[in-house]
């Protein structure tokens, strides 16, 4: 029988960022290192209240992206002004876990972050103070899965990376280890003072 395939990044976790956390924070029992628990992808379609099969294509779009089957999201109340109506669909969401999860996380630090225009980092900020890290995406064709000339709009996506650290510091230096782009202390600082 051939060997379980382990992704290279979960490999990489085990190898070499358990120790270096460890060593970094002084963890006296290996549960309490912190890793990624999953990755949730968010699309809110608003034109979808005027044409149902947008959220169709960004559900097929999605579903090419993460390699998983997305759920369709529902309206929770009927909202006058946006003509919405509570049960009508209006984006679609994927959580992805394990191997799907790295394999999504690989892709996206190693060839979807370098395709993103006047990138300069990620926001160091944008973490909610329990660990959890979320970010926008403001075009899907940054993703090679999705081809330019076959989407119809381009649209954005949340994807929120939740760890089970307990603190903002701790997820930033395990998301720096995983290779996330944070701008060094020093380099944000300075680009504070000249702006």
């Amino acid at each position: 029988m051939a060997d379980k395939y382990t992704p290279r990044l979960r490999s990489k976790y085990e190898a070499e960022i358990a120790k270096a956390m460890t060593e970094k924070f002084g963890y006296k029992n290996v549960m309490e290192v912190p890793k990624i628990d999953k990755i949730t992808l968010n699309m809110g379609v608003g034109e979808a209240s005027q044409d149902k099969k947008k959220v169709q294509t960004a559900a097929a779009e999605m579903e090419a992206i993460a390699g998983q089957k997305p759920v369709i999201t529902k309206a929770r109340k009927s909202i006058a002004q946006f003509k919405l109506r509570e049960g009508m669909p209006i984006g679609c969401k994927v959580t992805l876990r394990r191997e799907r999860m790295y394999e999504f996380l690989d892709r996206l630090v190693t060839i979807a972050m370098p395709r993103i225009r006047d990138f300069r980092g990620l926001n160091p900020k944008s973490f909610d103070g329990r660990g959890n890290y979320a970010m926008g995406l403001k075009e899907q064709i940054i993703f090679p899965e999705i081809s330019y000339d076959k989407i119809d709009k381009v649209r954005g996506m949340d994807i929120i990376v939740t760890t089970t650290a307990k603190t903002d510091d701790e997820a930033r230096e395990l998301l720096r280890l995983f290779g996330f782009p944070f701008p060094a202390p020093e380099a944000a600082a300075e680009e504070k003072q000249a702006a």
